[in-house]
This record gives structure tokens, sequence and C-alpha cells, in this order.
């Protein structure tokens, strides 16, 4: 058994396909919309097979995204070394995302960098 994909709204949907693009060298398909009830998605794919699908529709909430809450918390993306997730890094910091923490080898042997990403959502930059 395998995640097919994982799914999340945003607000700007636009916005968020260009950050999964930009930064994490995500390929976006041609999109969805669904004229009826005006919902709209697009899948980003990675290159190991991961799939994230973004999605829009009229009527969401939009409540606070707290760092310690029961759910779904962070997305963590490999990029395949240390320099790689340090170079990332400060290239999100340049760009005026928030680092909040590292990089940095975790307790539990992780080498990893988190930032608050698209819309105030946690990414976490790992080997």
């Amino acid at each position: 058994m395998k995640i097919e994909h994982i799914a999340m709204y945003v607000n700007d949907l636009e916005d968020a396909k260009e950050f999964f693009v930009k930064y994490l060298n995500g390929k976006a398909n041609d999109g969805y919309h669904n004229k009826n009830t005006n919902f709209r998605s697009y899948f980003i794919s990675f290159d190991d097979g991961a799939r994230l699908e973004i999605m829009k529709k009229p009527e969401m909430a939009d409540d606070k995204k707290s760092l310690a809450r029961t759910g779904f918390i962070h997305v963590a993306f490999s990029v395949g070394s240390k320099e790689a997730v340090d170079s990332l890094t400060a290239r999100m910091k340049f760009d005026g995302y928030e680092i909040i923490s590292g990089p940095r080898t975790t307790g539990d042997g992780y080498y990893e960098s988190c930032i608050i990403g698209i819309e105030g959502n946690q990414i976490e930059i790992t080997v």
C-alpha cells in the first residue's frame, strides 16, 4: 500500500502552484475546473512519484494554523543533501519566507529546516 496523494485547500491556487513548482521542483498538470461548483485544483507531481493536490472552492474556512495542533502539521520534502537543504533554506529566507528552525541536525538524526511556506503552512526541507 502507498499514499496516492495528499490534498490541501488554498486561497490563492496560482500562487500555491508556483510555490511548489519554483522551490520544490514540482510539475503541475493543466488543472481542473468544475464550472457548476467553481471548484478548481491542480495536481503537483514530484520526481519520486509523490503527488500533492492543491484545491480551491468559493467558500472555505481559513482558521489560524497553530504549529502545535492536532492533525497534519507539515509536509516534508527531501532535497538530497545537506548542501541542498542549506541552499534552499537560504533562498526561501531571501525571498521572505519565515525560517522557524534550522538548518540543523535533530535529536532523531534528521538534517532539516522548517519554514512557514505558502499560506502559513509548515514545510520541512530535509536530506
